[in-house]
Order: structure tokens, then C-alpha cells, then sequence
């Protein structure tokens, strides 16, 4: 018989996971190549034949997703898989439209085919967009489960950026591990801040093999996922935060869309800054897609640690990269700091861009005046060294939550703005998780853990 040959769409993500999980033991199917976009380097690489399994003993080629059409007339393919995410609805569609037009199936996977189940209690904490929240929130929901007396793991959605092999199970439990794994930028910017609370970490690319480690030492796993994208692991509670900077995203975008619409708990974040108008635009939209949902407010108040090196000065806001690139949003933490703090002017990093930076503002110009902390390797890390020294700057401020001034020099003041979730209001974290662990405490229990 004849194997049905597919391509999976990706970005170094959901595309290794669905694989994973679904086609790699499946003898009737076969992958013939992933294609990626969004992440730096990953096209031209392969999926490793010790990752890939039995049916592919030379494992799987990743090409440009610019390819795709061209592979599936000349590989003949049949069926191509969907699995990546933060994009438009539209997106998706005109995705689907080319290659139906090309003469294969299109396909999107569930969450009853592709999330792993668990011998532990799971909350997964997802979102509407990048950048919405949901890493404060993540540490807020470990605050709490933490102060139940409870052993955490958390596992991030996957940033395989380098050799997959190597980076097939990796656990963070200092902040040694982050340079003994070659962590870039983004995955510092997500792994960092739980090092820091003390919160063990687990990332890579076999989620099935990590998860059985995580169950070996937590009684709750947390899912922290990335990208909007849906849990790797199927959840007893799922928390959805969504962003009312960005009112109609939460329903117009794949998946988020999905996250808002499984949801148990949904929080609204940021309405210490958003419009009131576009707060209750997205409180209409869930109350469409998802009334049975507990909808929770939220606040993520600034700090910042020099507030009078900004005042009265020319400044460079460095912010978190993906929430500026693929999460479209046009301003972070960073630029509400230096506004609130009096600063004279923004600088404009364009002009001075150097390298690797000059071609992220190219491929994303609506980025404006903003420095995204892109790292994806040394020699990007180098180029935003090099970018932020051209600026001039009097100061810098930085959005992002890793400590920047450790990877690279700054020569101007570099003042840190730091947020973290506030429940406004009831019913708040603490009640969702205290039914929870109610109701699901025993699960942990009959495996060993607390109970």
C-alpha cells in the first residue's frame, strides 16, 4: 500500500509536535518535508532521523515555506498539514486557497488528536496574541500553587533554534543552564523570569518525553504557552488571556481564536492602560464565542527601576521582539515607561540598524520607532549591541524582562521596566485555582503527589 505523502506547514513548533504525535509511528502516511517561516536559519535544515523515527532514517528536510507549491507538484503531495500560529484568520485561508488550488488537502489539527494527556493535575495558560500577558500570568498562577504547598513544573512552548537533537528535553533550573543550552534572546526572555522564582522549566522538541519527566518531580504541570498557539498538553483548566490593546484579535486570529472559545477561564489584561471602549469591545466578543467562560480582570502595573534616567532625556525603548514582530503590536512596556516618566523624545533605531537588525525592520516596518530584542544567534545578539551603541541615546529603556546589560554592553544608563499581574476584582486566580485543586487534587494524589 502506498503511503499518503504530506508537508507540514510550521515555524519550529506545532509542525515538530504534530509530527510527534501523530505521523511518526504512522505507517501509512509519509512526511515528505516541513516548511517554516517566521523563525530565523530553520529552513534549509533537517528534522534529525534519531527524532524522526523508524520510517525515516534520513530524516525530514525543512524548506523555505516559499517552496511549498513547488513541492507539492513536484513531490506530489497530497495532504498539507497547518501548524503554526499568531496570524489572521485570512492568513489561513489564503494559505489553505493555494494549496487546494495546487491540488492537496488542507488540514488543521485539533486538540483531541495532538495534546498529550497527563497523570498530573494541568493548567495551561494561553492567549489571544502574543504579547497579551500570559507570561506574568503564568508566574502568577505558580505564585499561587505554590502557596497550596504544591511542587510545579512548567513547560514553554517550543524555540528549537539550534541543533534539535541536542535540544530534545531541556530542563532550566539556574540560570547557568540558559548559556550551557545556548539560549537565544527569546528564550531567555521566557525562561528567565521563572528561573528567578525559583520555578523549574522544562522546553525543547519530544513534549511527550518531556512531560513524563515533568510528572516525575511537580504535582501541577503548567503549560506556558507561546504564540497564542494551543496546549501541547491537554488541560484540567485552561486559562486564556487576551488583550484589549488589541480589541477583536481574541476571534480573528488562528489559534487564539480557538484558545478563547475552549476556554474555562479567560482574562482580560491591561485595562490599566487599554481604552474602555475597546475593554468592553472584547468583553462582547467573549460574551458571543464563549459565555460559560469565568472572565477575570487584570492590570499589569510597571516598575521601573531608574525612573530619573529617563526624565528630560532622548531614549531608546528596547522591547520584547516577538510581541513587535509576529504579534504586531506597536508599542510594550518599555514605551508606556519612558512616556509615563517624562521622556523628551524617542529615538528612532532604523537609521542605525546594523546588520541582521536592519533586515528585521525590513521584513516587519510597521515595528516604527522600537528596538525589538532580537537574538536569534550571536551574530544578531552582536547586531543589536552594535545598534543600540549607533542610537546615541542619553538612555536606554528595556521593555523586555531578561537582564539585557548581561549579554550585551550598553554604554548609556540602561533602566529596567519590570510588570506583573494584578487581579482586579472577584472572582480572581486564587478561587479559579482553589476549585480546581479541589477537584483535581486527587489525580495527583493517586500518583504520588500531595495530597
Amino acid at each position: 500500500m502506498s503511503r499518503k505523502r504530506v508537508v507540514i506547514m510550521g515555524a519550529a513548533g506545532r509542525d515538530f509536535h504534530t509530527f510527534n504525535t501523530i505521523y511518526r509511528d504512522d505507517a501509512s502516511v509519509e512526511v515528505v518535508a516541513f516548511t517554516a517561516t517566521q523563525i530565523p536559519n530553520i529552513d534549509g535544515r533537517a528534522y534529525p532521523a534519531v527524532l524522526a523515527g523508524s520510517h525515516y532514517k534520513k530524516g525530514i528536510p525543512i524548506r523555505p515555506e516559499a517552496d511549498l507549491l513547488r513541492l507539492i507538484e513536484k513531490e506530489k503531495i497530497e495532504e498539507v498539514i497547518f501548524a503554526y500560529s499568531d496570524v489572521p484568520h485570512q492568513y489561513v485561508m489564503n494559505r489553505a486557497s493555494a494549496v487546494l488550488a495546487a491540488g492537496a488537502d488542507f488540514k488543521l489539527i485539533g486538540m483531541n488528536r495532538s495534546a498529550i494527556p497527563s497523570t498530573k493535575p494541568v493548567v495551561s495558560i494561553c492567549a489571544g496574541r502574543t504579547g497579551s500577558g500570559k507570561s506574568q500570568t503564568t508566574r502568577r498562577v505558580c505564585d499561587i500553587l505554590r502557596g497550596m504547598g504544591l511542587k510545579l513544573a512548567v513547560a514553554r512552548h517550543p524555540m528549537p533554534y539550534g541543533d534539535l537533537a541536542k535540544q530534545a528535553v531541556q530542563r532550566f533550573k539556574t540560570l547557568a543552564d540558559m548559556d550551557r543550552h545556548e539560549c537565544t534572546i527569546e528564550e531567555r526572555e521566557e525562561y528567565e523570569p521563572h528561573i528567578k522564582n525559583k520555578t523549574v522549566v522544562y522546553a525543547g522538541v519530544d513534549y511527550e518525553a518531556i512531560l513524563r519527566k515533568m510528572e516525575k518531580e511537580a504535582d501541577v504541570i503548567l503549560w506556558d504557552g507561546g504564540n497564542n498557539d494551543l496546549p501541547f498538553f491537554m488541560p484540567d483548566l485552561s486559562i486564556v488571556v487576551v488583550d484589549p490593546h488589541r480589541p477583536g484579535h481574541e476571534v480573528t486570529y488562528h489559534p487564539g481564536d480557538t484558545n478563547v472559545r475552549a476556554a474555562d477561564v479567560i482574562l482580560i489584561n491591561k485595562i490599566d492602560t487599554a481604552d474602555l471602549e475597546d475593554i468592553e469591545d472584547v468583553r462582547e466578543n467573549i460574551d458571543i464565542v464563549n459565555p460559560g467562560a469565568v472572565v477575570i480582570d487584570g492590570a499589569s502595573p510597571l516598575t521601573v527601576d531608574h525612573p530619573e534616567w529617563i526624565r528630560g532625556k532622548t531614549v531608546l525603548v528596547v522591547e520584547d521582539g516577538p510581541t513587535l514582530t509576529h504579534g504586531e503590536m506597536e508599542y510594550g512596556a518599555g514605551t508606556v515607561a519612558a512616556r509615563r516618566y517624562g521622556a523628551a523624545d524617542l529615538i528612532d533605531p532604523r537609521p542605525f540598524a546594523k546588520g541582521s537588525i536592519r533586515g528585521v525592520f525590513e521584513k516587519y516596518p510597521e515595528v516604527g520607532t522600537l528596538l525589538p530584542a532580537m537574538g536569534y544567534g550571536a551574530k544578531q545578539i552582536r547586531d543589536l549591541e552594535r545598534t543600540i551603541k549607533a542610537s546615541g541615546a542619553e538612555a536606554v529603556v528595556i521593555g523586555t524582562p531578561i537582564d539585557l546589560s548581561k549579554l550585551i554592553k550598553i554604554p548609556m544608563p540602561a533602566v529596567r521596566v519590570g510588570y506583573e499581574l494584578q487581579e482586579i476584582g472577584k472572582p480572581d486566580l486564587t478561587d479559579v485555582l482553589t476549585a480546581f485543586w479541589k477537584k483535581h487534587g486527587k489525580k495527583s494524589a493517586r500518583r504520588g503527589g500531595k495530597k
